[in-house]
């Protein structure tokens, strides 16, 4: 059979090649492809609706951010004027825009905006609240690109436009008419904080919104706030300030004292003439914002400006050039890329200074890197940062040394630092993860024995100090997992936002004590790595054998009762079911299968999950079960199940996205799967290949390298691989080893409509897990000689 087909396969290739570089001509630039408005309606998937519980579950929680990847601050226009948890500034089924703000959202999430500062433009009477000055629009004439958005604002007849850089926008505002035209300025500040001044010599209005904690440490000072320089190029004809509904004409500055503030100007109006405002941010100071817009936009050159951000993304969306597939599928692919440039932030002004991390209030200087935060950890380590380690590898480094600087600056490693400061979020100690992973993919931190310290204490060293405890250092619940191998029911884990959930704790800790494990063994602490495979094991002690299904557990080793593995919700397990959380076992795929009683059980589990709609796409802790058949050896299956999740979870339409897409990791598995591979294991320098959606993918990667995947013959129906070669050599195996990739090559796959059911199907196949992890290696290190 493999013979065979391999045959023919070798007889396509140079017809194959020819019409790959001819659909590869027919392309459009990537960022052509990019639509920001996908993620922002509610979810029309089927899982969405039978899983989804808070309202803000059935949603992308996108928004369409304009300006530059990872940009400090992204300009969006406003449609809910709070920075209150879970509320998006962008919902598509509104139908009035309020303003144009500088946010800080966390894109695709369920946390806060922070720091924020909107601009408004009416005519007519002066209307300060939100809601009263907000105009009606049509999205119909609506243009969005990551680099661009404007709208006609239909009460005022005043066509709005904006474009950005990492830390500057630029809006400008065309009215139809000659009437005297009102610029709203407003600090959103939800505890009616903030501060605004107008300096008419300078044509300015500054001010700054601070910034609070949420989670640990909920309504604290974070200890800085986002500060804003907005410039005009004309001066003003009047201004004034405001104070809840109070307009004080003539005045200056005002600083906020229980009620929202903000500033106006009015501006003599041409009609069909663009009234221009700049934008500096930033999270220093006054003066630092004014430093940002002066270096990034010096000048009233819109359209510099636009195409600057234009050429920034080009770039980063040319990393990965796809051939072939459909529109909706490049639309689908392309703006999955943009997202996942969201986050982590830049948080560093141009001169690399910062306010330091966890409310020190000190200044720092980052020496040779950028400092980054807003790191969504819990989701962000599955896929969307092992896809920066292949395509912004240099970008990883910095975001490693951020995180490790926070841990020097704060005592800990943090475990979901946002808005610069300690969170307990999320489950889970997954800074580990991330940067365990870039080091076993050659992303080492500056001072590798340091990086180890830190993220050796999070493991080994429960935090016995009451209050840095919970204002979030240190790893939850790490006395009872020390003590028992698990978390048990009796232990509530008080000191974080998602209580309980003892089981999917054990589940993750499990898994980040392996990617430790792997750097402990790197750097030769051989007490530290037997310690820490040992903890890898400890999924063992919350599955229950007679269920065959992890469980909530208490101390004396009784299960929970009642006890129901497909109820949408339990106690003991975190956004989800256990039915969904058992598969959790990435660093041990093969162990669970033993212990479900072996490959056959495995695969009929599996195939209940999804034949039975028990899959939840919508929540990242499934992300990697659609590609487990392949440590099972029917990589098949993987192939057919990816192809139906694609089809089924994603769209190109507003409502595209199935669940939260949380900081880029929905539409990172989308990337992934799209190209043909996915990251199971983190930690494990491998990707598990599965079905590609397009004919052609190039990765341009650093140093001039490719890496190509081409699909012949592939299509919905031709998801199923018939044989496969890797750089001129038949490969028989069901994944790639991350140095493959980056050190250029080709992998070619020859699609069918029918499974071969033997490719990669042999015991020797089987991708990486703790059983084989060493025999891996040693085959790797066979092949490189």
């Amino acid at each position: 059979m493999i013979h065979k087909t391999f045959v023919t396969f070798l007889g396509c290739l140079v017809l194959f090649s020819a019409c790959s570089e001819k659909s590869r001509n027919m392309n459009l630039s990537p960022l052509a492809y990019v639509r920001p408005l996908i993620g922002t309606a509610p979810s029309t998937t089927e899982t969405a609706r039978l899983h989804s519980e808070a309202g803000s579950e059935l949603r992308g929680q996108t928004f369409p951010a304009i300006g530059m990847p990872f940009g400090m601050t992204q300009w969006t226009p406003q449609t809910r004027a709070t920075e209150q948890k879970c509320l998006s500034p962008y919902y598509y089924q509104d139908d009035s825009i309020q303003g144009f703000r500088g946010s800080h959202w966390m894109s695709g999430s369920c946390t806060q905006d922070y720091g924020s500062v909107t601009i408004m433009a009416l005519q007519g009477e002066l209307k300060v609240d939100p809601v009263e000055r907000a105009s009606r629009f049509s999205h119909t004439r609506e243009k969005v690109t990551p680099s661009y958005y404007a709208v006609m604002l239909s009460d005022y007849r005043i066509q709005a436009e904006m474009t950005a850089t990492s830390r500057a926008g630029f809006l400008q505002f065309t009215p139809a008419t000659e009437e005297a035209t009102y610029i709203i300025v407003e600090p959103n500040s939800d505890e009616g904080e903030g501060y605004v001044e107008i300096i008419p010599e300078r044509n300015e209005i500054v001010g700054f919104n601070p910034v609070h904690r949420i989670y640990q440490g909920w309504g604290e000072s974070a200890g800085f706030s986002g500060y804003f320089v907005i410039r005009f190029e004309q001066p003003f004809e009047t201004y004034g300030l405001w104070q809840g509904k109070e307009i004080m004409q003539g005045e200056q500055k005002i600083e906020a004292s229980g009620q929202s503030v903000g500033a106006f100007v009015q501006l003599a109006a041409a009609k069909g003439k663009p009234l221009k405002v700049k934008v500096g941010t930033s999270f220093t100071s006054i003066p630092q914002a004014r430093k940002n817009l002066e270096t990034e936009i010096n000048g009233w050159n819109f359209l510099q400006v636009r195409k600057a951000s234009e050429r920034a993304w080009k770039e980063a969306l040319n990393k990965i050039q796809v051939g072939g597939g459909s529109e909706e599928e490049k639309i689908m692919f392309y703006t999955a890329l943009y997202h996942t440039m969201m986050l982590p932030r830049l948080f560093s002004d141009v001169d690399s200074v910062y306010v330091g991390f966890a409310n020190s209030k000190k200044v720092y200087k980052a020496d040779k890197f950028n400092y980054y935060t807003d790191f969504s950890l819990w989701d962000t380590f599955r896929a969307v940062h092992p896809l920066h380690t292949i395509i912004n590898p240099d970008r990883t480094a910095d975001m490693v040394e951020s995180l490790l600087v926070m841990a020097q600056q704060g005592g800990w490693l943090p475990i979901f630092p946002a808005w610069n400061s300690y969170t307990a979020a999320m489950i889970g100690d997954h800074a580990i993860a991330m940067i365990g992973d870039a080091w076993m993919k050659g992303i080492k931190p500056v001072d590798e024995e340091l990086a180890y310290e830190m993220m050796r204490k999070n493991a080994f060293e429960p935090n016995t100090d009451l209050k840095s405890y919970r204002s979030g250092k240190g790893r939850r619940a790490l006395t009872s997992y020390l003590q028992y191998n698990f978390i048990p029911l009796e232990d509530s884990v008080p000191d974080s936002f998602h209580q309980n959930e003892q089981a999917s704790r054990t589940l993750e800790y499990a898994y980040d004590d392996f990617v430790l494990a792997q750097v402990a063994k790197e750097l030769g602490k051989e007490a530290d790595y037997q310690a820490l495979i040992q903890r890898a094991r400890n999924y063992r002690y919350v599955f229950d054998s007679l269920t065959g299904y992890v469980r909530g557990r208490y101390a004396d080793g009784r299960w929970i009762e009642p006890f129901d593995p497909v109820a949408p919700r339990a106690s003991f397990i975190t956004e989800g079911s256990p039915f969904q959380y058992t598969w959790y076992v990435p660093q041990d795929v093969a162990g669970l299968l033993k212990l479900m009683g072996g490959k056959e059980k495995f695969i009929q589990k599996l195939d209940t999950l999804f034949e039975q709609r028990y899959y939840w796409h919508g929540n990242e802790p499934g992300h990697q079960t659609a590609y487990l058949y392949a440590y099972a050896g029917a990589p098949w299956k993987t192939q057919q199940r990816v192809r139906d999740i694609i089809q089924e979870e994603y769209s190109a339409t507003p409502g595209g996205l199935s669940g939260n897409e949380d900081a880029g990791q929905m539409s990172a598995w989308l990337v992934f799967s799209m190209m043909g591979f996915y990251p199971v294991t983190p930690g494990i320098p491998c990707y598990v290949i599965g079905s590609p959606v397009f004919d052609q993918v190039t990765l341009n990667l650093k140093g001039g390298k490719t890496f190509l995947v081409r699909a012949h013959n592939t299509s919905s129906e031709n998801r199923y691989i018939q044989a496969a070669l890797l750089n001129g050599e038949l490969l028989n195996r069901s994944y790639l080893r991350h140095e493959e990739i980056m050190e250029g090559g080709e992998l070619l796959l020859e699609m069918g409509p029918e499974p071969n059911e033997q490719w990669a199907a042999q015991d020797s196949s089987l991708p990486p897990s703790m059983g084989n992890i060493e025999n891996v290696e040693k085959e790797q290190e066979e092949t490189l000689e």
